[in-house]
């Protein structure tokens, strides 16, 4: 059996309101609602997400169709950077790669690329550990930690080589037996489901 890592698609930026607390777009809105009518969507039996609000939004329009609640996962958010504040996107993208390029080191006051990590590896495996493996099983959450949970599970060096596609709204699947990569980023509407 599976689980997913579902990041959330495309979002308004609203330099006005501090990056939690961004919605997602119409497109991000189409994509998960697309998403949302795959087969493999209405497998899945949990939905845990990070509590910010563009990937709330993501896991409840996911969870309506498999009739799953939506849990919130604490410590599951992006890395923190609320210490630059909003950056428009060509600084942000400038800083990312920073971030991924100097793990043990902060991009002025930002989490550390090595505490994203830990954090979210921890928050994931907390759940497996007392989750049943014969359900397929969703996190909805973030590029940036969601990268660095694959680096972990792929046993590979914190890198941006392994980030999602642009534009966010990508997945990646692992088994439950082995916590073994099963498939690499993939548009989440265009995911065929899990291959045995």
């Amino acid at each position: 059996m599976f689980a997913v890592y579902i990041t959330h698609p495309q979002i308004r930026l609203e330099p006005d309101v501090p990056v939690p607390r961004w919605g997602l777009s119409e497109i991000g809105i189409a994509r998960a609602e697309k998403a949302a009518q795959c087969n493999w969507a209405q497998q899945l039996s949990r939905f845990l997400s990070s509590d910010e609000t563009k990937a709330l939004e993501t896991a409840a329009i996911m969870a309506r169709a498999s009739g799953a609640e939506v849990e919130v996962l604490e410590h599951s958010g992006e890395n923190d950077r609320s210490a630059t504040g909003f950056l428009i996107p060509e600084e942000f993208e400038k800083a990312a790669n920073w971030f991924f390029a100097n793990p043990e080191q902060s991009f002025h006051g930002w989490e550390r690329a090595i505490d994203a990590q830990k954090r979210i590896v921890t928050a994931v495996t907390s759940v497996l550990d007392r989750h049943d493996p014969a359900q397929p099983i969703a996190f909805v959450g973030h590029g940036g930690v969601g990268t660095l949970l694959k680096c972990h599970l792929a046993g590979l060096p914190i890198s941006r080589t392994h980030d999602q596609l642009p534009g966010g709204g990508c997945l990646y699947a692992f088994s439950l037996a082995d916590r073994s990569l099963a498939c690499d980023w993939t548009a989440m509407e265009l995911w065929q489901g899990w291959q045995k």
